[in-house]
């Protein structure tokens, strides 16, 4: 294998969503929706994005944004992508608008959140912020799963190159897990 289909969520995880919403004058008044309210054209880089896309592109990966506009802000959809084409623009083609992320075929998924079918995407779904997993931890653990790419091996029946798993780091779901979901054969 040399190289991962990764798909990378925009708004906390790409982009300080929850900056701008505490920034914005409206926030903390009662009724404020920032889903509806926000410009998500203008949102910062969240710390680390940069260097982490130009990083996994550079080891050769091909990588898609998914994210999910808000279906009540039309406006969103354009604005999410004017923001990619200015933040990313290698990515500003490379984007899929879902609110069904388990339908999304690919390696990984890096997400913040669990309410669109991420915890069933076929892939690996790395839970973003959660459990110290930020940028520097998902690119160490990818280029770790690329280095020991030699000893991964076949599950029975493979239909995508997610089915094939590297020995020490299977997905168990009944075990204590790691960040990442995964934990060591002993």
């Amino acid at each position: 294998m040399n190289k991962l289909t990764i798909f990378i969520d925009m708004d906390g995880v790409l982009a300080n969503f929850d900056k701008a919403a505490n920034e914005h004058p409206d926030n903390g008044t009662k009724g404020f929706r920032p889903d509806l309210t926000l410009d998500f054209s203008k949102f910062e880089l969240m710390p680390g994005a940069k260097e982490a896309v130009n990083e996994l592109l550079e080891m050769g990966h091909d990588l898609f944004i998914a994210t999910t506009p808000p279906w009540n802000h039309p406006s969103a959809w354009g604005q999410k992508r004017h923001w990619v084409e200015k933040n990313f623009p290698a990515l500003k083609r490379k984007m899929f608008l879902t609110h069904r992320k388990d339908l999304l075929l690919g390696d990984i998924l890096i997400d913040d959140s669990k309410w669109r079918g991420q915890p069933d995407f076929k892939g690996q779904w790395f839970h973003f912020g959660k459990n110290g997993m930020d940028w520097k931890y998902v690119v160490e653990t990818i280029r770790s799963i690329m280095a020991v790419d030699k000893t991964w091996i076949k599950q029975s029946n493979p239909s995508k190159k997610s089915d094939f798993l590297p020995h020490n780091l299977r997905k168990n779901k009944n075990a204590d897990v790691s960040p990442g979901g995964y934990i060591l054969d002993n």
